[in-house]
């Protein structure tokens, strides 16, 4: 599973996991066994209300669109998911985390056709597998990327820092933070610390100086070790 960076609100960078390609290739099963299940539906409705041979054609492909389409709106009106893709916790988005235009679906959607369809899914897979960032052909023309969605959570991932009950925080201006934004900063300290990583430790005490905008003549590392601590005892208020 590859990963890139990502930028938070705050300007933090977050790897983000791309989605594994089994997913993929089970969110596509799912998504062609409901495209299989209309167009069978569909045509037990047209035999069953008799329609005129001549005006049968005209009506199948109309009925066809939402089949033929389901890819493009799905994705669309559905923030880069489709029931698939739903199941599988996976979704469409750009390579910077954002949210994709429709032009971004439109041209994921049309060359499905090259990455899909005429090579039944070879060419997606090759160039996922060797591209890199999760991208078939229709994403790296459209910029987008598939991501996962699922968190493997381990207890000493979701602690901060313990705090005594007599502990006197510092700053409240912590709380400005996201609890993943928080988490991330936690993780890039205790590893910078472990590496003895002191430029990392350096950019972290700016990055969070200037969003907070606390003025502090602290040490860098005693600054963000503070600022873990303020933020666990407050996070723990309720």
């Amino acid at each position: 599973m590859e990963q890139f960076q990502i930028e938070t609100a705050q300007n933090i960078s977050i790897a983000q996991n791309t989605a594994h390609l089994g997913d993929r290739m089970l969110a596509y099963i799912i998504d062609s066994l409901i495209i299989v299940i209309y167009y069978v539906l569909m045509i037990w409705v047209l035999l069953a209300l008799d329609v005129d041979p001549g005006d049968q054609w005209a009506i199948y492909m109309l009925l066809s669109l939402p089949a033929f389409l389901y890819y493009l709106l799905l994705e669309t009106f559905m923030d880069g998911k489709t029931i698939g893709k739903s199941f599988l916790k996976i979704r469409v988005v750009k390579l910077d985390g954002t949210k994709p235009v429709f032009s971004s679906y439109f041209i994921r959607w049309i060359l499905r056709i090259l990455d899909i369809m005429l090579s039944s899914g070879g060419v997606a897979v090759f160039t996922i597998l060797i591209r890199g960032k999760g991208q078939r052909v229709g994403d790296i023309a459209a910029g987008t990327t598939v991501i996962s969605e699922k968190r493997k959570v381990f207890l000493k991932d979701t602690l901060l820092r313990d705090v005594p009950e007599n502990y006197t925080p510092k700053f409240p201006q912590v709380t400005v933070f996201k609890d993943s934004e928080m988490q991330t900063i936690k993780n890039l300290f205790d590893n910078a610390k472990r590496n003895g990583n002191h430029r990392v430790i350096l950019s972290l005490n700016n990055r969070i100086k200037k969003v907070t905008d606390i003025t502090s003549d602290l040490q860098p590392m005693e600054f963000v070790d503070i600022v873990i601590k303020d933020y666990s005892y407050y996070t723990q208020q309720y």
